[in-house]
């Protein structure tokens, strides 16, 4: 799998991302402090990473920030995208489940390794629901993407 990941400081954890999903195999798209030259600041890294996801340039994307919830407000700006911050295993299952969630938002500052380790697992290998009530709320979320993309801006 292509996964493009970002984070707007080069931390031990955001390392450690990158190191960990290609032990687990998966191809690496780097944007921000990840990739030497590239801008840094988490809206405009976050950003790079959710447009290789709405593209399908990368399957998943994962963005990181210190408090995670600038670099998922940025993600969610691409249309297309439905990121999620998740502070732990249970929230990125749900996400993936019942959200088909496909940009995880990651804390660099309340994420330890083990942790990590246990979202990047259930963000990894959870399904999304195909019930029909979930599949409706996905539909009503891109209904809801395309309008705000096609409404007239004042």
């Amino acid at each position: 799998m292509i996964i493009s990941i970002s984070s707007d400081w080069d931390e031990p954890v955001a390392r450690m991302l990158a190191k960990e999903l290609e032990d687990r195999g998966h191809s690496v798209i780097a944007h921000g402090a990840l990739k030497p030259g590239d801008r840094t600041d988490w809206s405009y890294a976050s950003q790079a990473a959710a447009e290789d996801v709405a593209a399908a340039r990368a399957d998943l994307g994962i963005v990181c920030c210190w408090t995670g919830t600038g670099a998922a407000l940025a993600a969610n700006k691409v249309r297309g995208v439905r990121a999620a911050l998740c502070h732990d295993a249970y929230t990125a299952a749900g996400a993936r489940r019942h959200n088909d969630a496909h940009v995880l938002a990651v804390s660099l500052r309340l994420t330890s390794g083990p942790i990590l380790k246990e979202i990047l697992e259930a963000w990894l290998n959870t399904p999304a629901s195909q019930t029909p009530e979930d599949l409706a709320n996905i539909t009503h979320i891109r209904e809801l993407d395309n309008a705000l993309n096609t409404a007239s801006c004042r």
